[in-house]
């Protein structure tokens, strides 16, 4: 997934409301207003004085003439906080056969309706293979050295979607709850069970009634924000 225009560089004044965010650009030190696109806690990712990068558009139907996309980590790592992206990059990554647990499915449908008044992000074909309804998570939390972690907040959508899948799989269909690790410094992945202890426990009901887990780390910079290799997972 390309960014469809360059980034430019700024300096974080702070975040608030959730969705907006002050900064301060590099360029001609202009403070503008950005839309952060992450209702999350973004624990240690918006810490006034931090570098991050900015979208620029000229779109007349946008209050906001930036929006705020990557975060820089330092020793050359970066965070997305944009968590509309991995919808994308795991949509193109899913066409491109590039999920090997996946890659067998030719047929993709996005936001088919299912359960009880939800949509699964993804649901995927094939010839003689089970249905497979795929929901997407972002994970940029980070407490640990190398470890990444979801959720940063308590998500009751979040355990929703896990009973929804825990019902697919009962019923005979492939179930997958895809994390995808929005930031390059981590190695391995963990649910944070002190944050949401009920999603921990729907986790592990979800798992026992059949529910496979897959986790991808991305490949970030500033051009754009793509799949990158398999994460174990801890716990």
């Amino acid at each position: 997934m390309r960014f469809p225009a360059p980034l430019v560089p700024a300096t974080l004044i702070r975040r608030y409301k959730r969705f907006l965010a002050d900064a301060r650009l590099e360029a001609d030190g202009r403070e503008v207003t950005a839309h952060c696109a992450n209702p999350g806690a973004m624990t240690g990712l918006a810490e006034p004085g931090m570098r991050i990068w900015l979208e620029p558009n000229d779109d007349p139907k946008r209050k906001l003439r930036f929006a705020w996309k990557l975060v820089e980590l330092g020793e050359g790592h970066w965070a997305g906080i944009d968590t509309m992206l991995p919808n994308r990059v795991v949509r193109e990554a899913l066409e491109a056969r590039a999920v090997p647990a996946l890659a067998a499915y030719d047929s993709l449908r996005p936001e088919v309706r299912y359960g009880t008044g939800s949509r699964v992000d993804f649901l995927l074909r094939g010839h003689g293979l089970p249905d497979a309804y795929v929901e997407v998570k972002n994970a940029h939390l980070s407490r640990q050295e190398g470890l990444a972690e979801f959720p940063d907040a308590r998500t009751a959508r979040g355990l929703r979607h896990l009973e929804e899948l825990a019902t697919v799989a009962r019923a005979g269909h492939r179930a997958v709850m895809f994390y995808l690790v929005q930031r390059t410094d981590c190695t391995r992945f963990a649910l944070a069970a002190d944050i949401d202890p009920a999603y921990a426990e729907g986790f592990a009901r979800a798992r026992a009634a059949g529910v496979e887990v897959i986790c991808h780390a991305c490949r970030i910079d500033t051009d754009g924000v793509s799949l990158g290799r398999t994460l174990p997972m801890s716990g």
